[in-house]
């Protein structure tokens, strides 16, 4: 047995075997994501209510969107926040956006070492929602890369984001801000919104100006 690993045929198989079983453990990874927070005298829930809107006017009124922000909604309901349907007559305005580049093709060769995917260094692009909202991204924070450490050869990842804004409706004062964001292999919004939504609202509010890195569940395999 040992000898066949030996020959040249043996070795093309465990190395086979180990990559397939590399990526698949990289597809199992956690879902990752960057969450920075700012709150100024954001109100107890006891009787606050709240609407969640569109804070890009090209979202407003759609059924994906509309799916997005129940998301947010039985996120702010479980904070004991009440949700009302007309935003004129909420105390709280939500305002919610959210969106994932056009990906960005990774290619390493084995034993390289690219300092723009290490746990110190990030990923320092620049991304935008639907081709026309751009900033910073977030991963300067750190970002580690499970698929780039074990070896992959070439891969495509893809940075998505939401943004949270609450608004006090009577005078618009800013209350919170936030925004998450995650490099990943998946392009799919209906992945990649809730993991965000999930990622956001976890020990929600958050300490005002910390960024945090919250893991969740990874994406199910599709049948």
């Amino acid at each position: 047995m040992f000898a066949n690993s030996q020959s040249p045929f043996g070795r093309i198989k465990v190395a086979a075997a180990a990559l397939l079983m590399l990526a698949v453990a990289a597809c199992a990874s956690p879902f990752n994501a960057n969450v920075k927070r700012f709150q100024s005298q954001l109100p107890a829930p006891s009787g606050q209510t709240f609407a969640v809107v569109a804070d890009d006017p090209n979202l407003a009124g759609g059924l994906e969107f509309s799916q997005y922000a129940r998301l947010v909604e039985a996120k702010l309901a479980a904070q004991g926040y009440t949700p009302v349907a007309d935003p004129a007559s909420a105390t709280l305005v939500v305002r919610f956006d959210y969106g994932v580049d056009k990906g960005r093709e990774r290619v390493r060769s084995t034993g390289f070492h690219d300092p723009f995917f290490s746990p110190w260094y990030g990923y320092g692009g620049r991304f935008g929602y639907r081709g026309g909202f751009y900033r910073p991204s977030l991963w300067n924070y750190g970002f580690y890369d499970p698929w780039f450490d074990n070896g992959v050869e070439s891969y495509t990842i893809y940075t998505s984001g939401i943004e949270l804004k609450i608004d006090r409706r009577a005078d618009g004062t800013r209350l919170f801000e936030g925004n998450a964001e995650a490099v990943s292999t998946s392009n799919r919004l209906q992945y990649l919104v809730p993991n965000l939504v999930e990622a956001m609202f976890t020990n929600f509010p958050g300490n005002s100006g910390e960024t945090v890195r919250i893991s969740v569940a990874p994406e199910k395999k599709r049948g």
